[in-house]
Formats: structure tokens, C-alpha cells, sequence
């Protein structure tokens, strides 16, 4: 059986933060899909959101410390859509990766590409400047002009985070729009 990818969230592809947080999310029947179950896939997921390079690869330490992240970026977005204060120990945890490492990649030439940005440290400082991006981002889009059209999805159980792309959108993606809309149209029908 071939695994049918999950389409993108709103906002997903524009931010890593949201991409991180959506990184593990509940399927219909209660099924919990994570891509960062193991130092491979965490690996694959940084180098798949150019996060990292193709030949990096990650030690379970590293991993840990990625899934650390991903619990207090889905804390501090599920916060802001509920409009409660998030937990010390995410905003903690976020305010860690933002400072562990200076957040600019370097530059570099490479004689076949030119002049790119990437980053240059050992595999540990490799995922401190990620994950640096990611918080970087969250902070951007928790605090800027978009803070309030993050949202999460409304068809259980499915609980990906999204950035709204109209007021009344309120799902993810036309999947749990389509099982929302059945699920409704089903119990309408049996009362």
C-alpha cells in the first residue's frame, strides 16, 4: 500500500515554523503520523525544508532537541489561536533556539554555483542554526501582521496548524473540509 501524502496547510510551505509544527499530526481513526520519528526522517525532513545539507546526518540527541522544538512551537501556536498565554517552558525552549546560534547562514562560493548562503558547522551547531531559522520564524509570525490568521483545523481529529487564507476558511485542506462536511451532513440525516 503507497502512503498518499498530506497536502500542505495553508502557510506551510512560507513558514518552517508551521511546517515543524504540522510535522506530526492525528489521521482519521485516531492514527498518529510523525515525521521525526527517527534521526533518518528528522535527517530527511531538514534536508526536504533546506534546513540542512543532503549529506548531513543526524544523531538521535539531535532529533530529540528537534521534537523538543516542534512540542513548544505546536504549544505557542495553539496558544495564539486560543488566545490563552502559552506555557513558560515553550516560550523558554522557543527563546533557546533563537539565541543558541547567530541565525544568518554564511556566505560562501562555491566555483559551480557561485555565491550561496549555507550553513557550516559541525552536525550538533548544524541543528542549532535550524532550528534558530525555525524559532526565527515563529517569532516573526506570532508577533506580526499574520498572528491572527493562524488557526487550527477545525475537523477532528486532525489538529495541523495553518495560516488562513480567507476569515471563514477553517480547514486545513479540502480533505477535512470534505469529512467535516460528510460527518455534518450525516448527522442531519440521522436526527
Amino acid at each position: 500500500m503507497t502512503k498518499v501524502p498530506l497536502p500542505l496547510a495553508p502557510g506551510t510551505a512560507e513558514h518552517p515554523c508551521l511546517a515543524l509544527a504540522n510535522s506530526i499530526v492525528t489521521l482519521p481513526g485516531g492514527q498518529r503520523v510523525d515525521e521525526l520519528n527517527s534521526p533518518e526522517s528528522a535527517t530527511a525532513w531538514l534536508v526536504m525544508h533546506a534546513l540542512a545539507p543532503a549529506d548531513t546526518g543526524l544523531l538521535a540527541y539531535c532529533q530529540l532537541r528537534l521534537t523538543d522544538l516542534r512540542a513548544n512551537l505546536r504549544n505557542a501556536l495553539e496558544s495564539r489561536t486560543e488566545g490563552v498565554a502559552p506555557n513558560a517552558d515553550s516560550l523558554s525552549g522557543i527563546n533557546r533556539a533563537l539565541t543558541a546560534v547567530p541565525s544568518a547562514a554564511l556566505l560562501r562560493y562555491d566555483p559551480d554555483e557561485g555565491l550561496l548562503r549555507v550553513p557550516s558547522h559541525p552536525t550538533t551547531q548544524l541543528v542549532d542554526h535550524a532550528m534558530a531559522q525555525i524559532a526565527e520564524d515563529a517569532a516573526a509570525l506570532l508577533t506580526g501582521t499574520d498572528a491572527h490568521r493562524i488557526a487550527q483545523c477545525a475537523s477532528a481529529p486532525c489538529d495541523r496548524f495553518m495560516v488562513r487564507t480567507h476569515a471563514r476558511r477553517q480547514w486545513c485542506s479540502e480533505r477535512c473540509g470534505a469529512r467535516q462536511r460528510a460527518n455534518r451532513a450525516y448527522a442531519r440525516k440521522r436526527d
